[in-house]
């Protein structure tokens, strides 16, 4: 007969496809729960995982389980949160997924003012340059730049925002003035790896004709930061543009993207109040906090290219 430790377990491993990432995830040591799954493989005469250089995989006994584990997860959460009182503090561990842009310039913020109105919350952030797989619990929640169409999932939508060209003050002092679109020909674009580009939302220079780009990066911190020191000109989000000193917008009334974050949860995580909570702070937080960084860029006394 299973028992939830088991469940655990080889959920962990199920997601983290190694005992490496599985024992980080349990704080728990990787000889351990290759053990541990050893048992429950015996246990159950299946072979749950295939083993390789690259990782455990799923056998197909062990794709029929996972749901079954999913929900049975699903339910212990929900069991734990009818418990709490609704005054009781946000408590456990959440994981986020989220592009990196949003990941490095909106979520710290909003996050740790979470945090700090519950102090026994831990919260992990994973930024990455693609789309997480909900239904392998990559995250327990994830910020989305398109919303999908497909899964059982639920979707919200967060805010929407926006983004410019822009370059550092040293750059466009160094370089020829630019006082149309025509002129960005004659400059350097940072811009995405154009194989790279995992939604095509992020295709932000297709929009402007731009075929050549000198310097790029998966990474939208890594452009931001090419940027800032003098790259190039980039398109880049309005709310990260606070964060530096020496960052202009470029022709903002020639060109700009409005983009939208989405919300991104499982279906059956609806049943779990502690997830619901803790995404209504969050879609509360980053609509605010949002706001007010693209508020100070349209104040009056805002320096413009």
């Amino acid at each position: 007969m299973l028992d939830w430790d088991d469940m655990r377990i080889f959920l962990a491993v199920a997601r983290g496809e190694s005992l490496g990432r599985a024992g980080r995830m349990l704080r728990m040591d990787p000889a351990t729960v290759g053990r541990r799954i050893a048992r429950l493989e015996e246990g159950l005469a299946r072979r749950l995982f295939t083993r390789s250089h690259q990782g455990y995989a799923l056998t197909e006994d062990g794709a029929r389980l996972l749901p079954h584990a999913i929900q049975a997860e699903t339910a212990l959460l929900a069991a734990s949160d009818a418990a709490l009182t609704p005054q009781t503090g946000l408590s456990g561990q959440i994981r986020i997924g989220a592009p990196d842009g949003c990941a490095n310039y909106l979520l710290p913020q909003v996050v740790a003012a979470i945090c700090a109105e519950n102090p026994a919350l831990e919260v992990q952030i994973i930024a990455l340059p693609r789309v997480f797989n909900l239904s392998r619990r990559e995250a327990d929640m994830a910020i989305a730049v398109s919303a999908p169409s497909a899964g059982r999932l639920s979707v919200q939508k967060i805010t929407d925002y926006r983004l410019h060209l822009a370059a550092a003050t040293s750059y466009l002092a160094a370089h020829p003035p630019i006082t149309g679109l025509e002129d960005l020909r004659a400059h350097r674009i940072v811009g995405y790896v154009p194989d790279m580009i995992f939604d095509p939302e992020l295709d932000y220079l297709a929009q402007l004709g731009v075929n050549q780009v000198q310097f790029s990066s998966n990474s939208v911190a890594v452009q931001f930061n090419a940027i800032c020191r003098g790259a190039g000109i980039g398109v880049v989000h309005d709310f990260a543009i606070p964060s530096v000193q020496n960052m202009l917008r470029v022709l903002p009334e020639a060109f700009s993207l409005t983009r939208s974050f989405y919300l991104i949860r499982h279906i059956d995580d609806r049943r779990v109040a502690r997830l619901n909570r803790f995404a209504e702070a969050l879609v509360r937080g980053l609509r605010q906090e949002l706001a007010r960084l693209e508020g100070l860029l349209d104040r009056p006394d805002s320096a413009r290219a």
